[in-house]
């Protein structure tokens, strides 16, 4: 009853979003305030009942009850809670409902502000509504996940067993919260070019929603970066995948977006380019969606369905963004910026960085997309892979990523770049005598190495310093730059955080790339392998029960090479679920401060003088905790912006401050 009951909210959340935005036009067009008021309603509710349709899912799921199909595909009686609750959007259909929740509930929180002029608001909610609209029809007539089952089974089939990990029962909700969250920056865009209103007002009414889509998108993607690292067994945690792209292309769209609307809103330049990002940010996600749900991708990422099903959600996206472009061609030439500025400054630096942040976008679209068109018209198959990527996206971010700390140093219209460097010399100095040293005690032949963590120290001491020249550290009383510091805007901090947590990021990239070992031996019991400054000894194996798996588990112990001693104990573990007739490997980590020792534990097999021996494979990853700790500095740092207090006041009388100011 509780499965009928959630197909039927289903099919009301759907009825509610349609009748959303109907009333929204008629509220826009007769300009009723009585109308529109029963649109914000009704996108309310269509937002309360996808709640409890997700609600019966998700207990459907808790109670096992495999007459639903959905979950005889995704779940087993013996799984733990955790994963049979994360089973519900681990599936096609089960995302896609969470695709749906996260959408109507910004749809409802939209409707719901307050400070946005009538018309734009009415426009935006018709715009948010009929998005929900096309991917509610698309989950309740094609996507279904309450469908029943004839002759249900006695058990499920269970949810893969590299999904069942706690970092991926997060990082769905959490990248979803991103990808979704730019339908909103689009439904405004798209009202902005209805209304003729792009201005400083709109810019800042953007720039909150394109803040926490960014943050969330950050996070979602660490998240599942982390779990590809310790989860899939491969010693790394980034491969380019199709999949990965498909998050990683609004991200950079979402980054263009943040610097082009500071501007927007600041000046009032670039008013078109900011629109025109805010839809390609969510286009990009929506063709993430194609990716992942139409089944043209192989991919431990992908929900590998029908082709029918990926056909409609392609359809979905060129109704949504074909229509918000062409409008865009219509209005664009009417979008004109009475600000000039010159090249060197504050918003030539923040052109400059969109420039580059949106060509890198283009070759990461350029490199997912190539292999299946190419596939699609002539049949043949490449594989485009890390080497096209580091040749063509790693430079083009390079450069951004130097400009970077020197944008805020400029002053708006007219910048002084000498003075600007001036004040970064000691970061540039630093920087310099990272480098040198990172050169000479890792690997002189690595200096591309070594430019690269030049560039991560760069970002680091450039937004450090920025800080410090805006508190007047060391020019006035340490007291006085205390008050300052206090007197900052959150926004500056938080923009400083996700500069620094970007070049711990590139930190950690650059350091575990180039330098990490690695090694693979089959051991017997007592055997040693080493790699780098760190080796292992496989001490024991013993044969272990799971909730819903049986594992072979070796101890193996950790201690340095030079010293001889042993410090820590690790285990691995290969497991085998008997639901799904899976093997999986789990990883041992021994965290060495700011390195990994990494273990993994591979088949049985037998040595030369035919005792028992287990292949194992040890890295030594150093640095590797940079690469994690980086994004969550970088999201921290919009969560911050985020509460800045500019950005909740109103923005229309922020803007008239701003213009009596100026006069």
């Amino acid at each position: 009853m509780i499965v009928e009951f959630g197909s039927f909210a289903l099919i009301l959340a759907l009825a509610l979003s349609v009748l959303g935005v109907g009333l929204a036009c008629w509220g826009r067009i007769a300009r009723s305030p009585v109308a529109a008021g029963g649109a914000y309603a009704a996108l309310l509710g269509s937002a309360i009942a996808i709640v409890v349709a997700f609600a019966a899912l998700i207990w459907a799921y808790v109670t096992s009850d495999f007459s639903v199909a959905n979950v005889a595909l995704n779940s087993h009686t013996d799984k733990p809670l955790l994963y049979k609750v994360a089973g519900a959007w681990g599936n096609h259909e089960g995302s896609l409902l969470l695709w749906c929740l996260v959408m109507t509930a910004f749809g409802a929180v939209l409707g719901l502000s307050r400070g946005l002029p009538f018309g734009l608001k009415t426009s935006a909610v018709t715009v948010q509504g009929a998005l929900s609209a096309l991917f509610l029809a698309f989950a309740a007539f094609a996507s279904n996940p309450f469908v029943r089952l004839v002759e249900p089974p006695v058990q499920g089939n269970s949810l893969n067993p590299l999904l069942q990990d706690p970092a991926l029962a997060f990082h769905p909700p959490l990248l979803y919260g991103g990808y979704v969250g730019f339908s909103v920056c689009f439904s405004l865009a798209v009202a902005a070019l209805i209304e003729k209103r792009v201005d400083p007002a709109w810019g800042r009414w953007v720039r909150p929603w394109a803040l926490a889509s960014w943050a969330l998108l950050t996070v979602g993607i660490g998240l599942g970066s982390f779990w590809a690292y310790y989860e899939l067994g491969w010693g790394g945690w980034w491969f380019w995948d199709p999949v990965e792209n498909a998050s990683f292309l609004p991200w950079l769209a979402g980054a263009a977006l943040l610097h082009s609307a500071i501007v927007t809103e600041r000046r009032g330049a670039l008013a078109g380019w900011t629109v025109f990002l805010s839809i390609l940010a969510f286009s990009f996600s929506m063709l993430g969606a194609f990716l992942v749900r139409s089944g043209v991708l192989t991919s431990v990422h992908a929900f590998a369905v029908d082709p029918e099903r990926g056909l409609m959600l392609l359809a979905i996206l060129g109704v949504a963004s074909g229509s918000a472009l062409a409008l865009f061609a219509v209005r664009a030439p009417a979008i004109r910026s009475m600000a000039t500025f010159a090249p060197v400054s504050r918003e030539g630096m923040l052109v400059l960085n969109n420039l580059f942040l949106t060509a890198a976008a283009a070759t990461v679209l350029l490199g997912t997309l190539y292999p299946l068109v190419l596939e699609a018209v002539t049949g043949a198959t490449i594989s485009v892979g890390p080497p096209y990527f580091n040749a063509v996206f790693a430079p083009l971010m390079a450069v951004a990523c130097l400009l970077l700390p020197a944008g805020p140093m400029m002053a708006w219209k007219r910048g002084d770049a000498r003075g600007a460097f001036q004040r970064l010399r000691f970061a540039i100095v630093l920087a310099v005598v990272g480098a040198g040293i990172s050169y000479l005690l890792f690997d002189p032949k690595k200096a591309l190495a070594a430019a690269g963590v030049a560039l991560g120290l760069w970002l680091i001491f450039g937004a450090l310093f920025e800080l410090g020249d805006r508190i007047k550290l060391a020019r006035v009383p340490f007291g006085e730059s205390l008050r300052r510091g206090r007197g900052l805007p959150l926004g500056a901090w938080g923009m400083a955080l996700a500069h620094a947590g970007l070049g711990v990021f590139i930190l950690g990239a650059v350091v575990e790339t180039s330098f990490k070992v690695e090694a693979a031996k089959a051991l017997p019991l007592n055997g040693e392998l080493s790699a780098g400054p760190w080796k292992v000894t496989l001490r024991d194996v013993n044969i272990i029960e799971g909730p819903n798996y049986l594992a072979e588990q070796g101890s193996l112990a950790v201690s340095a090479v030079k010293e001889n001693r042993i410090e820590r104990t690790v285990t691995s573990e290969r497991r085998f679920f008997p639901a799904g007739g899976q093997t999986t490997s789990e990883v041992g980590l021994d965290f060495r401060g700011l390195d990994d020792v990494y273990v993994v534990m591979g088949e049985r097999t037998a040595t030369d003088a035919g005792e028992p021996a287990w292949m194992v494979r040890l890295y030594w990853n150093p640095w590797a905790r940079l690469i994690f700790l980086g994004p969550l500095l970088m999201a921290l740092g919009g969560l911050v912006s985020l509460l800045d207090r500019r950005l909740r006041v109103g923005a229309g009388a922020g803007h008239r401050r701003r213009k009596e100011a100026s006069a």
